[in-house]
């Protein structure tokens, strides 16, 4: 006997095969049981779960692989897909203004940050869906099932894979963004000093503090059909139409353009008394435009150009001094949250792909997961973007309209993962 366990551990210790060694440690352990060895009981005992913890660790290297490739590959598609969506913007807006080719690539440069911490979340969705959906589908989840692995060896990649792209996400999100965002509106105040009209464009309408530009056909420098309605009074109102007009630089500081306006009327109204009103009208008009309406104020900060800790900062200095505006408040409010609630999507993105890929990726997962993906990916950014709106205008509560989204996909993988596990 004593001769046969020799022999056995020189096999033992020549085998390299996961599974060999484990029948070799197994039929070694019942030997040991049998003859009540409590040492050699311990001994291979030990060397089983040194066994499995060895093979668990393979395993989720190799889920941790495949779902990173899938990730990969995501990210290029909606990177992409927003990288040519700011182009076709900014060729809308300012390649046919005849701005340098130059300088619009480094406009493009400065949105990357956003692009990227944009595209992250999404592509952890789809490509964990596609990457799980095909492992269900190729029968390797099946598999590690029936070897005696738990749904947890494959949950600790996907969490611990979805951790680091939101960490990934939030750095882009929180330093180079703002970083971006404020070369972008550097560089955009010179393109608008050097030439104003990439500001106006044909057949829309124009925002501005307090006013709104209604604008027609624009040819260059000239705008033809231009309404111009300004709040600018307590209970004033003043309506500016002019038939031809045409764009020009000015000299004065603060001012980014002048609209010399011909045939011009201009509608003076009180709201409170309706039928008193002014009506003016001459051949010729200057209208100056100021830069802090179309770009807001130089010395004041964004939030969109500030870093979370920057954002907090402000926040506290808002609450304590108590002269900020309800819905300047909530703006920040909101934005300080988006810093956080994108980034971080991408964790309960990860937590429901992993139930979801293995509920509905029977047949063909790999493209279901695309299917889904997308689908989930545009509901998500849509009510983002809602969350955002009802936020700033309805003053709703900014925590909730950033994070309501990442709470139901959370609630929801977790329901279903409890499911799953159930079956």
């Amino acid at each position: 006997m004593a001769e046969l366990r020799t022999i056995l551990r020189k096999i033992s210790s020549s085998i390299s095969n996961f599974s060999l060694r484990r029948i070799l440690y197994e039929n070694l352990l019942r030997q040991a049981e049998l003859e009540h060895d409590e040492k050699r009981i311990a001994r291979y005992t030990e060397k089983l779960e040194r066994l499995n913890q060895v093979k668990s660790n393979v395993l989720i290297k190799y889920i941790a692989k495949e779902l990173f490739l899938y990730f990969l590959v995501c990210f290029l598609f909606f990177f992409v897909v927003f990288f040519v969506n700011q182009i076709l913007l900014l060729a809308e807006t300012i390649l046919k203004k005849r701005v340098p080719v130059g300088t619009v690539v480094r406009l493009i440069w400065y949105c990357l940050p956003a692009i990227v911490a944009q595209s992250a979340p999404f592509a952890t969705l789809v490509g964990f869906l596609m990457s799980l959906g095909r492992m269900v589908t190729d029968n390797e989840i099946l598999i590690l099932r029936a070897s005696g692995q738990k749904y947890s060896l494959i949950l600790v990649p996907v969490i611990v894979m979805g951790i680091l792209i939101s960490i990934f996400s939030f750095v882009m999100n929180d330093y180079f963004l703002p970083l971006g965002t404020l070369n972008y509106n550097r560089m955009y105040r010179q393109i608008l000093h050097s030439n104003p009209a990439v500001e106006l464009e044909s057949q829309s309408i124009k925002r501005m503090d307090n006013s709104t530009i209604v604008i027609g056909d624009v040819e260059k420098t000239h705008v033809s059909d231009l309404v111009f309605f300004d709040f600018s009074g307590e209970n004033q109102q003043r309506i500016i139409i002019a038939g031809s007009s045409d764009v020009s630089k000015s000299a004065d500081p603060g001012i980014v353009m002048e609209l010399n306006m011909d045939d011009s009327t201009v509608l003076l109204l009180d709201s409170k008394k309706k039928d008193d009103f002014s009506v003016l009208e001459s051949e010729s008009m200057r209208l100056n435009i100021f830069e802090s309406a179309i770009l807001g104020p130089m010395t004041v900060t964004s939030p969109r150009e500030m870093t979370s800790f920057d954002l907090a900062k402000k926040l506290k200095q808002m609450n304590a001094g108590k002269v900020a505006s309800k819905k300047q408040l909530n703006t920040y409010k909101l934005e300080f949250n988006k810093k956080f609630s994108i980034p971080f999507g991408s964790i309960f993105f990860a937590l429901l792909a992993f139930p979801l890929a293995l509920v509905f990726g029977k047949k063909d997962g790999q493209t279901l997961g695309l299917i889904f993906g997308l689908i989930i990916s545009v509901i998500y950014w849509a009510v983002t973007i809602l969350g955002q709106m009802f936020g700033i205008r309805s003053g709703l509560n900014g925590f909730w309209m950033m994070w309501a989204p990442n709470f139901l996909i959370g609630v929801l993988g977790i329901i279903l993962y409890l499911r799953l596990k159930r079956k």
